[in-house]
């Protein structure tokens, strides 16, 4: 299941996955793809060494470009021009240092589409770096001053506790579709995850330089934006409500054949372990096309779970997403992610108190929360509590979408940063939608309480919270808000050590 890496030295020189909306999305079936050797390459130091890279190319074959830290590399041979598949083989050159060394392609077709795929060279030494490309089978701990590289969709399976200690770095390998890289703790396993403010648990991806001891990247800052590989799945017993199968449903983006997808069950208190201290960087590789991993999915997780002290920074799809469950979360920033930093589905009814949300440019909604989509909450108040949070805005950005029946309390919670929905085209708005939720809202199963906001100039409150919404409202001017977060409580993360808790 592990190989053994020598120290990991990352130079400067890596090409960041770029996030533009020009780039091709890697859901595509016709863009390039790449298969990087799923071994380590063994080498000396000062010695030469090939690395092969399997491409397949639907596009034709146009060109290849290499880069490489650890050593130096060059192309080898490629396959011939329109080629559909072959392989791209690289001449590496390790330096005189002891460690590990990274060897990054980029294949273009004849359309200029492109893809890249890193690979990871051993150049003899201490293993700090390890190689995990199988799923966790039997008890295991990842070790702290080690990095461990996911290079594929690797699940902890039922029965099996994974105990990662304070210091680790998990990063991710590129992939997408079937191949997304994700970390998944299955029904029946646990994670012991236990960072401190000190020494938090980064997961990232493998084309972030970051190594133990570090808080911040030398290399992807939060704009850099996501996708760079997939994210943590958590998943458990406890109720969950969909429309068929509710004791055994199946996690979106893992294919029905895998068992280690499945949720769900009639365990309240279930236990999947500890979640302490972890912050959660670029991740959101696409399934498929509009699709893609949360950076923390919570799905089926039981209150018998801890889940306290984390971050999701710059994910491209959602920050955290609740899939039913009733495990209760403290103590959360979520920051610069591509669609919605809090989502809630399948009648999750637990609390998540002590939070701040950080929207950024491609932020869709604050919140987006739905109702139950099966028996299990529909009749009763089962729903879900926010409690003592502070949410920054952007141009684009939406405060909350409620839809589908949905029901929660809100509750001591303070907005800023919000475009006016009158100049904005609709953005910036707090909005109910479909007469279940209205209805809800009527009946005390939606409720909001304690609720402040500063206003953009201009902007009227009733526009802005609508529904009767407003009702529950205070605007206040800015820095003069009675409630909100305890920003103390998140010192440790990324986004107070670069000033945006200030």
């Amino acid at each position: 299941m592990r190989k053994l890496l020598s120290m990991l030295f990352v130079s400067a020189m890596l090409v960041m996955f770029s996030c533009d909306d020009d780039d091709p999305k890697p859901s595509d079936s016709t863009n390039p793809t790449i298969s990087a050797p799923s071994s380590p390459v063994e080498i000396g130091v000062n010695e030469t060494a090939d690395v092969s890279f399997a491409v397949t190319v639907p596009g034709g074959y146009q060109s290849s470009a290499v880069e490489a830290s650890g050593g130096t590399a060059q192309i080898n041979s490629e396959p011939s021009a329109g080629a559909t598949s072959g392989n791209v083989v690289v001449s590496f050159t390790a330096n005189n240092e002891a460690g590990a060394g990274l060897v990054k392609i980029t294949v273009t077709d004849q359309g200029g589409k492109s893809a890249s795929q890193t690979a990871v060279v051993n150049k003899d030494g201490d293993s700090n770096v390890i190689i995990v490309d199988a799923n966790v089978e039997t008890d295991a701990v990842w070790q702290s001053g080690k990095t461990y590289i996911l290079a594929g969709r690797i699940a902890v399976v039922d029965g099996v506790t994974l105990t990662i200690e304070k210091g680790v770095v998990v990063k991710g390998q590129a992939g997408a579709g079937a191949n997304a890289t994700a970390l998944i703790i299955a029904r029946g396993a646990k994670i012991m995850a236990e960072g401190t403010a000190e020494e938090p648990i980064i997961f990232t991806s493998v084309a972030d330089e970051i190594e133990p001891g570090m808080i911040e990247s030398p290399n992807l800052s939060p704009g850099d934006g996501g996708g760079l590989w997939g994210g943590l799945i958590i998943l458990g017993k406890a109720p969950i409500s969909v429309s068929t199968n509710e004791q055994n449903f199946q996690i979106e983006g893992i294919p029905a054949s895998d068992p280690n997808g499945a949720y769900g069950g009639n365990e309240s208190d279930d236990d999947s372990g500890i979640l302490r201290y972890v912050s959660i960087r670029h991740g959101g590789a696409n399934i498929r096309e509009g699709n893609e991993i949360n950076g923390l999915t919570l799905g089926g997780v039981g209150s018998g779970t801890i889940i306290e002290h984390v971050e999701v920074i710059a994910n491209e799809d959602d920050g955290i997403e609740f899939f039913g469950g009733t495990v209760n979360v403290s103590n959360v920033l979520v920051w610069a992610v591509g669609d919605d930093a809090i989502d809630t589905d399948q009648a999750w009814a637990g609390t998540l108190d002590n939070f701040v949300v950080l929207a950024g440019d491609e932020t869709d909604h604050a919140f987006e929360v739905d109702g139950p989509e099966g028996s299990y909450g529909e009749g009763t108040s089962t729903g879900h509590t926010f409690i003592n949070g502070t949410v920054r805005g952007s141009a684009n950005a939406e405060i909350a979408d409620f839809r589908d029946g949905a029901r929660a309390m809100m509750s001591n919670i303070y907005f800023f940063g919000f475009p006016d929905p009158a100049t904005s085209g609709g953005l910036g708005d707090f909005s109910l939608s479909g007469a279940e939720t209205t209805d809800n809202f009527a009946d005390g199963y939606l409720s909001f309480d304690a609720l402040e906001i500063t206003l953009a100039e201009g902007a009227v409150l009733s526009e802005v919270f609508k529904n009767g919404t407003d009702a529950h409202v205070t605007v206040k001017a800015a820095g003069e808000n009675t409630v909100g977060a305890d920003l103390s409580a998140l010192a440790w993360t990324l986004a107070a050590t670069l000033g945006e808790l200030e």
